[in-house]
């Protein structure tokens, strides 16, 4: 299965942040979206960074005024991102040996979609269970 199958079946819809946005526009989004991780971008189409809530806890121990720092601070700038061509197995691998739960889909250098790890294993369990669906009708068959 092929990123883009998983994007068929979730949207392509990416909420992004600006990377001068603050903390505390950043908590109001991701509560917003009920996300858990937000593409940093200025023009809502190129790729800064991304910024998660783990990015937030870290800031949060002993930052006095956290919610003053911008988004920019934090971010992750170094972004693991993927292709829709690009097999749903070789992301579990990324996001497995880099320890990433979100990874931005990229067209042509431009955003096209976010995949998260719920996604990755929404789409496998749905992929087993027509497997084993299929292996039943066999043996009964």
């Amino acid at each position: 299965m092929k990123i883009n199958d998983v994007l068929r079946g979730k949207g392509n819809q990416v909420v992004t942040i600006s990377p001068e946005a603050t903390v505390t526009e950043l908590l109001a989004l991701l509560a917003e979206h009920n996300v858990g991780a937000l593409v940093v971008s200025p023009d809502g189409t190129s790729v800064t960074g991304i910024v998660s809530e783990r990015d937030i806890v870290r800031l949060m121990n002993g930052t006095p005024d956290a919610g003053e720092v911008r988004v920019s601070a934090i971010m992750t700038e170094q972004v693991h991102t993927c292709g829709p061509d690009d097999h749903v197995d070789s992301l579990m691998r990324l996001m497995t040996d880099r320890r990433i739960r979100h990874v931005p889909v990229v067209v042509d250098g431009a955003l096209a979609g976010i995949v998260s790890i719920g996604d990755v294993v929404k789409t496998r369990i749905g992929e087993l269970e027509f497997e084993r669906e299929q292996l039943s009708n066999y043996i009964s068959g």
